[in-house]
């Protein structure tokens, strides 16, 4: 396994709709890096948003899409995304105040 700091565990936050009303019950959803665990995600969000406390943490491996160029095929990269639920008496992560 790679050598993964806490400022290289998450890439950048997921903004859909489904993302965004999920954000009422204090859950956020982030593009993590590949071979990042719950715990490595956990530390990361404790540590890059202070006041934060995380209460779990859900995660999905997807798979690359099939791209086609002419008669060649191939995929994109894979990704992971987690979820993370802050605590009740958790702060807000301000990253997504004003959207």
């Amino acid at each position: 396994m790679a050598n993964v700091q806490y400022y290289d565990v998450i890439l950048k936050p997921v903004v859909t709709e489904k993302t965004m009303e999920l954000m009422a019950d204090k859950k956020y959803t982030f593009l993590v890096h590949t071979e990042a665990n719950k715990t490595m995600i956990k530390e990361a969000v404790e540590k890059m948003f202070p006041g934060t406390k995380v209460q779990s943490v859900n995660t999905m491996n997807m798979d690359g899409k099939t791209k086609r160029r002419g008669m060649t095929f191939g995929k994109t990269a894979k990704t992971k995304k987690a979820v993370v639920q802050l605590t009740a008496e958790s702060a807000e992560i301000e990253i997504f105040q004003g959207l």
